[in-house]
């Protein structure tokens, strides 16, 4: 009993001294890990890569290391890596199947950084997700909503789906409809329409701001006001142009000065 006893408490001294040391090499690891990276943040090189290829390679990178530290850690543990193996081995079949959505987002990823529908900062519509485009790491991209939600959208999704990118043009149009009453003079309202497009900020007079009668029905007259502007600056037009044409018809009298709005 006493030599069980003797021979437990050796294990113990043996396994625990392992078990402490992995935990440290892990923690010391990630601290190494988080070191690493923050430094190659620093490299000129990288600061030379645009976002979009800076955020996936960083994140492929970074796994890699993980990858390293793990196996640092089984090896402290004493676990032979011919047995790991094996065992993979033996359960290849359902690793496969795991990693299989896990491989086509590598693969989606990839072909995002290649054929490049969109840049880290675009504003885009893509895979049910509309915002912002935060990131683009090994997995996932990354995108915030107009209202600050974050959506993480597989990359294998996106590559599939139909990407609306709508920064990737350095012009764009706002497309705004308005209906008035059917007593209502067609050119006087397209003039004050044209005179409220021209005065708003921002708006571009090249090419030529645009504002015709586009039909109607029995109870109203539909205008439709067309003026381009710098990407950047479509929401601010928008709005301005929406307010500025609503109070252009008001203040000159004319009848049912409603807005429909059509983005365009």
């Amino acid at each position: 009993m006493e030599a069980l006893s003797s021979k437990i408490a050796d294990l113990c001294v043996v396994y625990g001294e392992k078990i402490a040391l992995a935990i440290i090499c892990l923690i010391v690891g990630k601290i190494v890990i988080g070191a690493i990276m923050g430094w190659l943040d620093r490299v000129r090189y990288f600061s030379k890569i645009d976002q979009t290829a800076k955020g996936y390679i960083f994140s492929f990178m970074r796994i890699g290391l993980w990858v390293v530290l793990l196996i640092a850690v089984i090896q402290i543990l004493g676990v032979p890596m011919a047995s790991v193996i094996t065992v993979l081995a033996s359960a290849g079949l359902a690793i496969g199947l795991a990693l299989q959505g896990a491989l086509s987002n590598i693969a989606g990823g990839v072909m995002l950084l290649f054929f490049r529908p969109f840049n880290v900062g675009d504003y885009v519509s893509a895979a049910g997700a509309e915002g912002i485009v935060k990131d683009i790491t090994l997995f996932y991209t990354t995108i915030v909503t107009v209202d600050n939600k974050r959506i993480t959208v597989p990359n294998s999704q996106v590559m599939n789906a139909v990407v609306t990118n709508f920064s990737s043009e350095e012009l764009r149009r706002v497309d705004l409809n308005f209906g008035v009453a059917k007593s209502e003079s067609p050119a006087e309202v397209q003039a004050l329409m044209l005179d409220a497009i021209k005065t708003t900020p921002k708006v571009l007079l090249n090419p030529e701001p645009f504002a015709r009668l586009i039909g109607g029905d029995e109870k109203q007259m539909t205008f439709q006001a067309r003026a381009w502007c710098k990407s950047a600056d479509y929401w601010d037009v928008y709005f301005d142009l929406t307010q500025r044409i609503t109070e252009a018809m008001g203040a000159k009298g004319v009848k049912a000065p409603a807005a429909r709005i059509v983005q365009g």
